[in-house]
């Protein structure tokens, strides 16, 4: 008996006496043990993944100043695997770099590899490549799924493991799923099975934990014994009140609010999300007050370069805008804010913080006005955007189909007889997912959007081209609904006509656009017969040249919705006649002031008659959508579409 309570006091004193790092929950004193000391952690969520890999360590140094002690990541699946077996580790997707910067700093890491993050990133993070087994059961036990997920997890999990604190690392915890009470699967099987495969790959030794809404019925689902339970909620008036679901659920341990809200996400369509920092800051206070341990959901949330956003489902469709400024501590363009030195303020009364000045603001510069010329109407540069043959279809098939899971899809077929009189092109099933503008020989004719605009009248001519350009605008990302086929997925009707024999285009912006077209192109563009109609999807191109490289925010006044690349990179959306966002954030880091700098738009509806851009020193993110979809105006007091 004496000889076991010396080996056990032994075992206590290890990590102090011989310097044995170690991470573990003491459920007698409700405390996380660090090294043998109750430590708390006061964390904020960045997301490599939104912000260029140059601009990662001056983020990370403006956090650790700040006061933090830990960084909370998620891993989205789908960006690191893009095709099935594919990986991607390099350059904004190296991962492991991001992770070495977290060490070089001495940041803690909570990490959340998934395979589901939400993260209102497309698809939660999942792979759309999932969906080419229609049939498919996500984030269930299902032999599809669950085989996908195991081959992804025996690449990350091992890059991980070497990096706990436990192995001399600095990744305290590692989070199973996530957020799973709130897919209403309740699927224990599945989690056992992710539980499983984590202590496969990280050993027995690591904290694994769950997060969930702070309500009975999102912890019912989403805990699992032997996963830590802890919760999310935003500033509340009452703390102790938000965490009694997590102590009817983890009566013993620390508390833990993973995701402390200090902003929130924007949609097209609806105001600008914004909230106060006094109500941020005094949140804050209550929850450091309770002992419990922090992380504040986003520190940083930054921007859904390319097409990366997701999309809420709550009654109807809800994409996210290319901005995940969030009103956070730091800004999209990772600048200081007041609400950053509140909550700075508040943490120094509990802990000591890094003595010196935050890191300041990037430079930013205003490169003033740049013109753009017209390099065709899209179903002129099928050539060049789709140079294999289209697939051949009596009816319409999905992105998934052809195995194209974002951007655009091009449908054509042609009018099998007259149409002399407007007759309405429809979806009688919703089935557009998600606009599709429409367009007959070249004359453009509107948009149908998913849940909103349901017809457009067209008219034409037998053997004419109808073309029916169809965009992606970001898989849904929360909630139940993540099966988001993309596409036509139901039949188009011209009258009470089924419309058949479809030409399907996949169209692959990306790839010309990174390797320099259309600018490199520039003297046979020119010398190739443009139409002069501004409305329709249409590619625009020019040049500029800057002395100083900085940040800046693309403005495109009197556009109306579209796509942005600078010198081959795909900035993501714009779509200011809808806003909120009015502006693009442009990183200074893929501007070069030795070379010209080329600019490349895809336009889908109406183009200014003298197409035309502006870079400013400063972001619009509030300008304000009112009245109906159908008319897409914007509040004339809120500056957005002055220049």
């Amino acid at each position: 008996m004496a000889v076991g309570m010396h080996w056990l006091l032994l075992g206590s004193l290890c990590p102090l006496v011989w310097g044995y790092p170690s991470f573990t929950i003491d459920y007698d004193r409700d405390c996380f043990l660090k090294d043998g000391q109750c430590f708390r952690y006061i964390s904020g969520s960045i997301h490599y993944f939104r912000i260029p890999s140059a601009y990662w360590k001056d983020r990370l140094l403006k956090m650790y100043m700040t006061g933090l002690n830990a960084v909370q990541i998620y891993v989205p699946w789908n960006f690191h695997e893009p095709q099935p077996g594919v990986y991607n580790f390099r350059g904004d997707h190296d991962l492991e770099q991001f992770l070495n910067l977290t060490m070089e700093l001495g940041l803690l890491v909570i990490m959340r590899p998934g395979p589901y993050i939400c993260a209102e990133w497309d698809m939660g993070g999942l792979p759309a490549w999932l969906l080419n087994k229609k049939d498919i059961r996500l984030r269930a036990f299902d032999p599809d799924y669950l085989n996908a997920v195991d081959s992804w997890l025996s690449v990350l999990l091992p890059k991980l493991r070497p990096r706990l604190y436990n192995n001399g690392g600095n990744i305290i915890s590692v989070q199973v799923e996530n957020e799973y009470g709130s897919f209403l699967a309740c699927d224990y099987g599945y989690m056992r099975h992710l539980h499983t495969m984590f202590r496969l790959y990280l050993g027995d030794d690591v904290v694994l934990f769950t997060t969930d809404g702070s309500a009975d019925y999102f912890l019912k689902c989403g805990t699992l014994q032997d996963l830590y339970a802890t919760v999310d909620f935003g500033p509340v008036d009452n703390v102790t009140k938000a965490f009694e679901p997590m102590r009817r659920f983890q009566p013993r341990g620390p508390l833990v609010n993973s995701e402390y809200y200090t902003g929130w996400l924007d949609y097209w369509g609806d105001k600008h999300a914004v909230t106060p920092t006094d109500r941020v800051a005094q949140g804050l206070q209550a929850i450091l007050e309770s002992g419990a341990s922090v992380n504040m959901y986003m520190f940083e949330g930054g921007t859904n370069f390319g097409f990366w956003n997701g999309a809420d489902f709550p009654r109807i469709y809800k994409p996210i805008t290319t901005s995940y400024d969030y009103d956070a501590p730091l800004s999209e363009a990772g600048d200081p804010t007041d609400k950053l030195l509140a909550i700075r303020s508040v943490i120094s009364k509990f802990q000591s913080v890094p003595q010196g000045p935050i890191p300041p603001p990037t430079p930013k510069f205003s490169y003033g006005l740049v013109t753009l010329k017209k390099v065709g109407d899209l179903v002129d540069l099928l050539d060049i955007l789709c140079p294999a043959d289209p697939f051949v279809t009596q009816y319409p098939i999905t992105f998934e189909d052809v195995k194209q899971y974002f951007g655009f899809l091009l449908y054509r077929t042609r009018l099998t007889g007259d149409v002399p009189e407007q007759t309405p092109v429809s979806s009688p099933a919703n089935g557009i997912h998600d606009r599709a503008y429409v367009s007959v020989d070249g004359q453009f004719y509107g948009v149908l959007e998913r849940d909103s605009l349901k017809k457009v009248n067209v008219t034409g001519k037998e053997g004419q081209w109808l073309n029916v350009l169809v965009e992606n605008m970001g898989r849904i990302n929360y909630g139940s609904d993540l099966k988001d086929f993309k596409g036509l997925i139901g039949n188009l009707t011209l009258g009470t006509d089924v419309l058949e024999n479809w030409k399907v285009y996949p169209l692959n912006m990306d790839g010309p656009i990174s390797q320099g077209w259309p600018h490199i192109m520039a003297d046979q563009i020119l010398k190739t017969p443009q139409t002069d109609s501004t409305t329709g999807p249409a590619m625009y191109s020019g040049t500029f040249k800057i002395t100083d490289i900085g940040d800046t925010y693309l403005k495109l006044p009197k556009w109306s919705k579209g796509q942005v690349w600078i010198n081959g990179f795909n900035l993501g959306r714009y779509w200011p006649v809808r806003g909120p966002q009015v502006t693009l954030y442009v990183p200074g880091t893929i501007l070069s002031s030795s070379q010209v700098n080329n600019i490349t738009v895809l336009e889908l509806e109406n183009a200014p008659d003298q197409p035309m851009v502006i870079f400013l020193d400063r972001p619009i993110l509030n300008g304000t959508y009112v009245g109906k979809m159908r008319g897409d105006i914007v509040r004339s007091d809120s500056g957005a579409l002055d220049l």
